[in-house]
């Protein structure tokens, strides 16, 4: 792997030291140890699970454009792109149920969306430049 990708591993494996903190919360959650209703629990879930598993893909993805040997920057664009829906998805999914009983998303779920639109381009240029690199090799 370059430098830049060594190196985006490196922060990306750091960072999951903080989906783990988000666990412990969970379980404080589904505990009962701290107040959250039905709404709260479930979009709690989502954000971690969806944190844990984007946060692998983008590892995924990043290490096939190194493997594959993809050229220049499209070598990274596909996995950033996803890495960044790793962290705008959950966002969405935390912050639109803050408070003390909200009884629907509030206006941050749109992050949600964003974060599945920034992963469909992240995934598409990663598929792209791995079919483009294989055809041309």
């Amino acid at each position: 792997m370059n430098a830049a990708s060594t190196l985006v591993a490196g922060i990306v494996v750091l960072t999951v030291i903080t989906i783990e903190t988000g666990g412990m919360f969970l379980l404080r959650v589904v505990g009962g140890k701290r107040p959250a209703n039905a709404l709260q629990k479930s979009f709690f879930r989502a954000g971690h699970a969806h944190a844990g598993v984007l946060v692998i893909l983008g590892l995924v993805t990043l290490l096939l454009t190194n493997a594959a040997d993809v050229d220049g920057a499209w070598r990274l664009v596909g996995p950033i792109g996803v890495l960044i829906a790793a962290i705008v998805m959950p966002a969405g999914f935390f912050l639109s149920v803050l408070g003390r009983d909200p009884q629907r998303p509030g206006r941050l779920m749109a992050l949600v969306w964003t974060g599945a639109g920034v992963l469909a381009l992240g995934l598409a240029a990663t598929g792209v430049s791995l079919v483009v690199t294989g055809a041309s090799a």
